[in-house]
Parts: structure tokens; C-alpha cells; sequence
């Protein structure tokens, strides 16, 4: 009966306190509701709708999804945002490797050199995309340079090429891109304990035998973070190809991002629109889990 009673004391303290922790999230947790899971919800309503957005909406059961999956453009559409996720992801994060491994030595002028490869993460990718159209046009610093150098027989409007808009897209998003990677790969690598290095460096390790033996498997939690990001950013990419290429030349660039705008607001056909942003969601899901699972660390 004695120690019953301190326990039956502290309960409602306890009580009280979990009562003011959630008064402390209540603000934060309403807005994430109001400005992300409720919109979620409605879209996936919407989805199931036959809707112009004016005149009253019915029901249109599974038709939307079915048009989705049968829509000839999806597919190409869904190629090229993977095409992205090379530029996007891939060639950032081990660019971002590669910086890390280097701004981590002793190299003058390193720190001018982190800045400017970080500027890109300031700037709004709407104003990324208008500068680089410059960049790539008949007369951009782009063609002026491979003129400079003898190359004059390459150039070309870059963003209107059949075969080469979509790379010349995806390289926009390498540079806009490897700057974040970067930044996480060097917060990252300042945790990591310096003995691990002395270690390698008394063993006869040189600077990428510690590369690869402490710093690489050190940034495995970076890595994923930066991985899932810039993967997100390749899957969902609109603004950046809306401003640069708007989905041209015929269609060369388009991204599953830029069909879902066009249901919605050019064709006005809000149902299938939010069919397809439903399903895009479903695959950027199923891209962030793979990457999470083949990045997790075994026990």
C-alpha cells in the first residue's frame, strides 16, 4: 500500500505532462494537416471524380485511373523524369563525394570554392531555368565558349534538339543539385572521429584507402538523405522543365509533373489529373523505399 501510493501520485503528473506536450504540437501538427495530409486526401478524392473544376462533379469510379495507365504519353513521360534521376541524383551525389573528399584536405581557396558550388541552392529553380535558356541558346555562353575553343561544329539550341534537350536538362539539374549534396556529405564528414584516420594513415592507408575505408561508409546516412532528396526532385520535376522546355521539343522532355499541370489546367480535366498525381506520389514512394532499403545498414 505504501509504494502504491507515490505511483498513483505521479500519474496524474505524467498525465498532465503529455497534455501540455500536445498542446505545444497542436499548432504545427494542424497547419501539417491543413497544408498536407488534407490535400493529399482531397486528391485522391478528386481522383475517383469526373470533374472540369466548374460545373458539378460525378462519379467516375476507376475510369481515371484506368485512362492513366492506358495513356500512351505516361510511359515516355515516367522515362524520361527516370532519365532525370541519373542527372538529379547520381552524377550530384558522387560529385559531392568527390568535393567532400577534397574540401576535406588542406587545398587553398577550398573555402571560396564551397561557396560558389553551393550558390545554385540559394536561387529559385523558376530563375535556374530562365538563365540556362540563355545559356543554351544559338548565341549563349554555352555555343560562344565551344566556338572559343574550335568546337563550332556542335553547337546548336541545346533545348530544342531532339536527341540532346533532355540532357542538356538533366545537366541544369547536376548543377543545381550537386551543391546540396555536397553540403550534406561535408556536415556529415565533421563527425567523423579523426583517430579513424590516424588509424588508416599508421596502416599505410593513403588518402583514398581513407576515403573509401572511413569517410565513404562513415556517410551512409548522408548519402540516403541526399539520395531520397534529389530522387524526389528528379520524380517531381515541373517548374524547372515547365520554365526551360515546357515539355518540348515533341514531347522530348516531358515529365509525369508536366502532364498532371496540362490534365489540370489546359484540359481541365481535374479528375484525371489528380489520378496521375496519385499514382506519381505511389512512385516516388516506391523509389524512396528502394533507396532506403538498399542504403540501410545491416545489423
Amino acid at each position: 500500500m505504501a509504494d502504491t501510493a507515490p505511483l498513483a501520485r505521479r500519474r496524474p503528473r505524467r498525465r498532465a505532462r503529455r497534455v501540455v506536450a500536445l498542446l505545444y504540437i497542436a499548432p504545427a501538427a494542424l497547419v501539417y494537416v491543413a497544408f498536407a495530409i488534407w490535400p493529399a486526401i482531397h486528391t485522391v478524392y478528386l481522383s475517383f471524380l469526373d470533374w472540369d473544376g466548374i460545373l458539378p462533379a460525378t462519379s467516375a469510379g476507376f475510369s481515371n485511373y484506368t485512362d492513366v495507365f492506358t495513356d500512351p504519353t505516361l510511359g515516355p513521360a515516367l522515362w524520361h523524369a527516370i532519365v532525370l534521376i541519373v542527372f538529379f541524383a547520381v552524377i550530384p551525389c558522387a560529385l559531392g563525394l568527390l568535393m567532400t573528399a577534397l574540401l576535406q584536405g588542406n587545398v587553398r581557396g577550398m573555402t571560396a570554392f564551397r561557396v560558389i558550388f553551393f550558390l545554385p541552392q540559394v536561387l529559385p529553380l523558376v530563375a535556374v531555368g530562365i538563365t540556362w535558356r540563355w545559356l543554351y541558346n544559338d548565341d549563349g555562353l554555352v555555343n560562344q565558349g565551344l566556338r572559343w575553343i574550335g568546337l563550332g561544329g556542335v553547337t546548336r539550341a541545346w533545348l530544342g534538339d531532339y536527341n540532346l534537350a533532355l540532357v542538356a536538362l538533366g545537366l541544369i539539374g547536376t548543377w543545381a543539385m550537386s551543391g546540396l549534396c555536397m553540403v550534406l556529405f561535408l556536415a556529415g564528414a565533421q563527425k567523423i572521429d579523426v583517430a579513424l584516420y590516424e588509424a588508416v594513415a599508421l596502416d599505410g592507408g593513403g588518402p583514398v584507402r581513407r576515403f573509401f575505408a572511413v569517410t565513404l561508409p562513415a556517410l551512409r546516412g548522408e548519402i540516403t538523405i541526399a539520395s531520397v532528396i534529389t530522387t524526389i526532385a528528379a520524380l517531381a520535376s515541373f517548374d524547372l522543365v515547365f520554365v526551360t522546355t515546357n515539355g518540348g521539343p515533341v514531347d522530348r522532355t516531358t515529365v509525369p509533373g508536366l502532364l498532371v499541370y496540362r490534365l489540370a489546367f489546359n484540359e481541365s480535366d481535374i479528375g484525371r489529373a489528380s489520378a496521375l498525381a496519385v499514382v506519381l506520389t505511389l512512385i516516388v514512394i516506391v523509389f524512396v523505399t528502394a533507396i532506403r532499403t538498399l542504403t540501410r545498414e545491416k545489423a
